[in-house]
């Protein structure tokens, strides 16, 4: 068997996280049984979906690395299909057509709220003549569901769930429009892309019931279920909005490289070990469904953030350079100088070591990116007083003949003049770092004065001095 997941969003906003790690779960399944992974956008809603949230959704997955076989499929361009499934049905008498009014739905509503369960539809029209259909009301079609017995789904990570088939009704597939519902064009398109992996949340279980009904009357074969544990936020509470961001854009605008998220929520209800580090490699290799945990899981945002920081560390120094030289064009009103990129390639290895973020680590080399004059925090203006100022100018006429600009050379004559003017290197490394840096933190003194180079250094040292 040719195992063949799927991912279903509905393009009603953002690509929800949890909704990516549905669709990791899923695309590693497939990649590590050498199966299909395919992508479906659920958008019969036509009220709500809209083409910006496709375009999101398409463009959250492909910065995840999560790619599809094959198109994406619209679901609502198979509307044509879901109702020939429903008329085979009517034909084969295991649906019917209702012709209960809003008003009757209303009241059964209200009788089922006043009883202290569920609205279940009664079911007056599963054996009535529609001879006696009254006039002027168009008909839903609904499933001739069973009513005796008992209904299992055998869950790779719920194992056995039961229910009896007396607490399911007839559900409608096909409203008095004639439109699929949900239900119905999910099962469909199921059993046509030949999926053989349902793997979703739990909180679709409750639908899984009542679609295996239409599996049954059709006499298809079912597909097997996953259903896993939803994403709750550090309060124990299933994830909103309250508890932050929920789209994959905005992880991504935070800061954020993919395969740390992936990392992330692949360990958000599977392990392997006490491995936290994993590879896109090892988790296709490793990851299986049976090793998906039943209890919900929670997002922990400190900790994405520190496995962050361990992927930017571990990185590429040239993708670093881009992503922060595109924030920091994206937040800057003024361009980069002409140097930018040179110098902040050149000083990413000491750059790396202290973000967590690409937000923080644009932000670091914010003074790599401008030409002097610099702008000064606080803290740095405060180490620039007159008496540091008065050193910095003594520094800038030793700097001005060295005859090399290394970092092992500059070391020496910055610990050279310190000793000489019997100061504790802090006195001199301090304001010197602020007048460079325009910050009292960065990489190390000597190591941005090789990045800065001679000239750019010395201007710099030179505006301190001078009070620029």
């Amino acid at each position: 068997m040719t195992v063949v997941t799927r991912f279903a969003p509905s393009p009603t906003g953002f690509l929800h996280i949890g909704g990516a790690r549905t669709a990791l779960f899923n695309w590693l399944y497939a990649r590590h049984c050498g199966g299909k992974f395919l992508l479906r956008i659920e958008d019969t809603d036509r009220k709500r979906s809209t083409q910006e949230a496709v375009d999101a959704i398409i463009d959250g997955m492909k910065w995840l690395g999560l790619d599809w076989d094959g198109d994406a499929i619209s679901q609502y361009a198979r509307a044509a299909r879901h109702r020939e499934v429903a008329e085979q049905l009517l034909g084969a008498g295991m649906a019917y057509k209702c012709y209960a009014t809003p008003d009757e739905l209303t009241s059964m509503r209200e009788q089922a709220k006043a009883e202290g369960r569920p609205m279940r539809y009664d079911g007056r029209w599963r054996d009535r003549d529609p001879k006696d259909a009254p006039g002027g009301v168009d008909p839903v079609v609904r499933l001739k569901a069973a009513q005796d017995g008992q209904t299992v789904i055998r869950d790779l990570i719920q194992g056995d769930v039961t229910v009896d088939n007396a607490q399911l009704d007839d559900m409608v597939l096909l409203r008095a429009d004639g439109t699929p519902t949900y239900m119905l064009a999910v099962v469909v398109d199921d059993h046509d892309m030949e999926v053989t992996h349902v793997v979703r949340g739990d909180d679709h279980l409750t639908n899984t019931f009542r679609q295996l009904q239409i599996y049954t009357a059709m006499g298809w074969d079912r597909p097997i279920f996953a259903h896993m544990p939803l994403l709750h936020g550090a309060d124990g509470a299933k994830l909103s909005k309250r508890h932050g961001a929920l789209g994959v854009e905005a992880y991504r605008d935070m800061g954020f490289l993919p395969e740390a998220l992936c990392n992330y929520l692949l360990r958000l209800g599977w392990g392997h070990g006490d491995d936290e580090i994993i590879s896109r490699r090892q988790a296709i290799e490793w990851f299986d469904l049976k090793d998906v945990g039943r209890a919900a899981t929670r997002f922990d945002m400190a900790k994405l953030t520190s496995l962050n920081a361990h992927y930017i560390r571990t990185a590429d120094d040239q993708r670093l350079s881009d992503l922060a030289l595109r924030t920091i064009a994206a937040q800057s009103a003024k361009p980069a100088g002409p140097k930018a990129q040179e110098r902040i390639l050149s000083g990413m290895p000491g750059l790396k070591e202290r973000a967590k973020t690409i937000v923080e680590l644009a932000e670091s080399a914010l003074f790599y990116a401008f030409d002097r004059p610099i702008e000064k925090n606080e803290k740095a203006l405060k180490l620039l007083e007159p008496q540091s100022r008065a050193a910095l100018g003594k520094l800038l006429e030793i700097l001005k003949v060295l005859p090399q600009w290394r970092e092992e050379d500059l070391e020496q004559a910055v610990k050279g003049f310190a000793e000489a003017e019997e100061l504790k290197l802090g006195k001199i490394a301090q304001p010197l770092r602020a007048a460079l840096s325009g910050s009292n933190v960065s990489p190390g003194i000597f190591e941005v004065m090789r990045v800065l180079g001679r000239e750019e250094t010395l201007g710099r040292i030179d505006d301190a001095v001078n009070g620029l």
